[in-house]
């Protein structure tokens, strides 16, 4: 009911979502501000249990008197969200790498930083430091320019706080999320990423 009555309240401000009855097949992330009179929502975002395509966000909304900026359409928010955190997230990961890592996999990259391969190679490209030779990714960035991007790119703080998660892990079905990051195969030398600056 408490899931339902979230979707209730995100159709008043999304005119495009449809779904609101049936919650079972999803997940709700709920973030809230706490008082002495218990936890208010301020927005929340869900995910499907199992998706066919890999998708890692169904719905996201921001309560307006907590918006920052007007509402936007949930691609342009994704997009908002998604893009500077990975960019933020990867940067971070390949500058704090430690020196004797001379070869990568972006299976490995993907594996510790939780973010999809293709989302991966976007970012990277996006950022102008992946190249393809002979049909093998190599990550051209000294650690002068991984230290630039850093600064474009930080890492926002204040970072989660682990003791104020309240939620049970869902524990996922291998054989039935086939976009599970646990159910890839190991590193092929195929998908080594090398490069300079850390990545020989």
């Amino acid at each position: 009911i408490y899931c339902q009555n979230l979707c209730y309240i995100a159709k008043l401000f999304l005119d495009h979502k449809t779904l609101y009855f049936d919650v079972d097949p999803f997940l709700f992330y709920v973030l809230c501000e706490v008082d002495d009179r218990g936890f208010h929502p301020v927005g929340y975002f869900s995910k499907e249990k199992y998706s066919d395509v890999g998708y890692n966000l169904a719905c996201i909304l921001t309560f307006p008197c907590h918006q920052r900026n007007p509402e936007k359409p949930m691609s342009d928010l994704g997009q908002q969200a998604y893009k500077p955190y990975w960019a933020s997230t990867i940067v971070d990961f390949l500058l704090h790498q430690q020196p004797e890592a001379s070869s990568l996999s972006i299976m490995d990259i993907s594996k510790i930083t939780s973010i999809m391969a293709e989302d991966i190679v976007f970012t990277l490209n996006q950022l102008g430091i992946l190249k393809i030779i002979n049909g093998v990714y190599f990550i051209a960035a000294e650690q002068g320019l991984l230290e630039t991007l850093a600064k474009k790119y930080p890492v926002k703080e204040p970072r989660v706080d682990p003791s104020k998660l309240h939620w049970t892990p869902f524990l996922t079905d291998i054989k039935r999320d086939k976009f599970s990051i646990h159910s890839k195969k190991p590193s092929v030398e195929g998908d080594d990423l090398r490069g300079s600056g850390g990545f020989p």
